[in-house]
């Protein structure tokens, strides 16, 4: 089976965050590395209740009578690199592989330990140390009940790595965690169920599986069902990578071309202590800086897939024929309106600028003045951040069960007459506010 399409995937999983714009090691951002799929040392994992020494990855697979499964864990050893008295820690990516057949799957099924060796390199004043890594890989199989033979697949990945003290600090036990920890699991002879979109005999099977540290994707890139990737950053079906990005800019959320300026935008200072960071960031400023103008045009973005406008010619069959004049082609996922969302004829009732609502015996309306008292409802962590705040109401809404809840925007934020100007406001309900 080739792997390689999937491990291109993979592998911005593997280098997700691994350094952060802009590249240097003084930057802020790149003071706390190694956010994603760390899977601690035990000692470390039980004295810090935030951190994990195991995970388990659950995926329905059927028919899996004849199946033979493969299980390919992928992770970073930390190396910490030494020089002239300052720390940084780079990364070697290591594999290590397990095969077996369906039917011996059952009951405690098969595991296989690993041991990755420790090493120092010496290099002029340079030295980079590697902490020794032991883990285990364990398969097993647990029956669907009903008559499709089906089985929940169970992976788990542990860290069994033995130190002599449990540290202290964060940074001084990512040595010895599997980083960036993701399995690529195969089948020939049967096939994966999706976990987001299953048939609905498998409904309850997916319902009962359970994901820790990481969630199950179907990963062929031909659309099959004979691959998963089990990534600690959630990804839909059938990933793809953009086929417009020219490399790896450690940061999948980002936009290429947004971020390739701001990189061009680095002052030559600045752009030289990043090539001192790292070696993939002095490779990643390479590649920016010698991209061709048509390479960033690439980067400005793309048309995925066109849909006819009635009473136009259908863009694909345009395409055909010949070139097509972009004023006709509407590739838009959802076509702008040009009237309010509501029609004001049709629905009276509703009337965003006018209505108001009664909160502490009081009427509220756009205008008026309210404090924000977010967290009685939910904990959203962006929401805490404005307890207390003053807010002037700039609509009063209603949702489909015909709820009341505000638009607001923040009385004493600066530029904020840009924000309303765009229809750009903070939502809360009617029992988030007290009124100012």
């Amino acid at each position: 089976m080739n792997l390689e399409p999937v491990r291109k995937i993979a592998d911005a999983v593997l280098y997700e965050g691994y350094i952060l714009y802009p590249y240097r090691a003084s930057a802020q951002k790149n003071q706390s590395r190694w956010q994603f799929g760390v899977i601690m040392a035990p000692g470390y994992a039980a004295a810090e209740e935030s951190e994990i020494s195991r995970t388990r990855a659950e995926v329905v697979l059927a028919p899996a009578g004849t199946a033979e499964i493969g299980v390919l864990l992928r992770f970073l050893q930390v190396q910490r690199r030494t020089a002239d008295g300052a720390e940084w820690d780079e990364a070697v990516k290591r594999e290590v592989e397990l095969t077996a057949d369906a039917a011996a799957l059952g009951g405690a099924g098969v595991t296989r330990e690993f041991a990755i060796e420790g090493g120092e390199d010496r290099e002029d004043a340079v030295v980079r140390r590697r902490e020794p890594l032991a883990g285990a890989i364990t398969v097993r199989t647990v029956a669907v009940p009903g008559p499709w033979r089906a089985v929940r697949l169970q992976v788990f990945i542990e860290n069994r790595t033995e130190a002599g003290s449990v540290p202290r600090r964060r940074e001084d036990a990512l040595p010895t965690a599997l980083v960036a920890a993701h399995t690529i699991i195969t089948v020939t002879g049967g096939e994966f169920i999706s976990m987001t979109d299953p048939p609905e005999w498998a409904r309850p099977a997916v319902a009962d599986c359970r994901n820790e540290g990481g969630w199950p994707v179907l990963a062929d890139p031909d659309g099959g069902r004979q691959v998963v990737l089990s990534s600690p950053i959630i990804l839909y079906d059938h990933p793809e990578l953009a086929a417009e990005s020219p490399g790896e800019l450690y940061d999948g959320t980002e936009i290429d071309e947004i971020l390739t300026l701001r990189t061009l935008a680095l002052s030559d200072a600045e752009k030289a202590e990043a090539r001192a960071t790292d070696p993939r960031a002095a490779a990643l400023l390479d590649r920016v800086e010698s991209m061709d103008a048509q390479t960033m045009a690439q980067l400005h973005g793309t048309i995925r897939s066109l849909r006819p406008i009635p009473g136009q010619p259908d863009p694909l069959t345009a395409f055909d024929a010949g070139p097509v004049d972009a004023s006709t082609v509407d590739a838009s996922p959802f076509p702008m309106p040009d009237a309010p969302w509501w029609n004001p004829e049709a629905d009276a009732s509703v009337s965003p600028d006018t209505d108001s609502v009664i909160i502490g015996g009081q009427p509220v309306a756009r205008g008026s003045r309210v404090r924000l008292r977010p967290g009685a409802r939910r904990a959203d962590a962006q929401d805490m951040f404005l307890v207390g705040r003053i807010a002037e109401v700039q609509a009063v809404l209603h949702d489909v069960d015909d709820t009341p809840y505000l638009a607001v925007s923040l009385a004493d934020q600066p530029d904020e007459d840009i924000a309303i100007a765009h229809g750009r406001f903070l939502y809360f309900m009617t029992d988030e506010v007290e009124l100012a």
